[in-house]
């Protein structure tokens, strides 16, 4: 016979990691299943990378146009999982209650926060390793340090995850909506994704420069096209921008 109290239920919260580890993975499903998330995060990055390489629209300077076009798009990709899609889903979580019951949940606010950056992160993986294979059919030759650009990466996700939960933590979801894809085109059209930033005029140039997103893409440009060492100017702007943005984030976000 069993002694006593072998099968006595023990009630408690999961260890922290493994919590994090779950609700990120959820996050991470719940991402790979909306159509909207995915045509931001895979499928318009795609579309560009593959048309403004085959079709010589855009005058993106000497050598192969792919060369230009790539590091922006990873740029893209990052913004469009960190900020665009992150501020979204989580401007309808908080709208909806999700936010404010998981708050009530084991799980901690940091554990909660951790989950979504930890799924974003798996997210600009998948992104990365596709927009990588499809750039390299296409004719592409990176060059440089890969833990430049690993660096160039996370301190981009950083500064826009910052930005887009100071947008869905302020703003009201249909507002985050609206404003949040309009961030996406502007940025599209004016942050050195596609256009050279030459283009503009030069007091124009000045200030998209300072731009997170023009900043991650010359960055990423600079090495992985130019082959240069530590970007250290793109660094500071993006990393200016993450402690900001998650400062602001932070101190500002309502749960309800």
């Amino acid at each position: 016979m069993s002694a006593a109290g072998t099968y006595t239920p023990k009630p408690g919260a999961a260890p922290l990691p493994r919590m994090i580890a779950a609700q990120a993975a959820l996050e991470t499903r719940m991402l790979l299943r909306n159509g909207e998330q995915l045509l931001l995060t895979v499928v318009i990055p795609t579309l560009l990378l593959v048309l403004f390489s085959v079709v010589d629209i855009i005058d993106t300077g000497e050598g192969k146009a792919v060369d230009f076009l790539a590091p922006g798009v990873l740029a893209l990709a990052v913004m469009s999982t960190a900020f665009t899609g992150q501020a979204i889903a989580t401007g309808f979580e908080r709208r909806y209650g999700v936010l404010k019951r998981l708050g009530a949940s084991p799980l901690p606010r940091r554990g909660l926060m951790a989950a979504k950056t930890l799924s974003v992160l798996v997210t600009e993986v998948l992104q990365v390793a596709l927009l990588t294979a499809i750039a390299l059919a296409l004719g592409w030759s990176p060059h440089g340090n890969p833990f430049s650009v690993l660096l160039l990466l996370l301190l981009g996700t950083a500064a826009f995850s910052g930005l887009g939960l100071l947008m869905a933590g302020t703003l009201k979801a249909e507002v985050t909506l609206a404003a949040a894809n309009l961030v996406f085109l502007l940025l599209l059209m004016g942050g050195g994704v596609i256009v050279p930033l030459d283009k503009f005029p030069g007091a124009v140039q000045t200030v998209l420069g300072l731009l997170p997103v023009s900043a991650l893409s010359d960055g990423l440009r600079d090495v992985l096209r130019h082959g240069a060492g530590m970007p250290w100017a793109d660094l500071g702007i993006l990393a200016v921008w993450a402690v900001l943005g998650l400062g602001a984030a932070a101190k500002f976000f309502r749960w309800e």
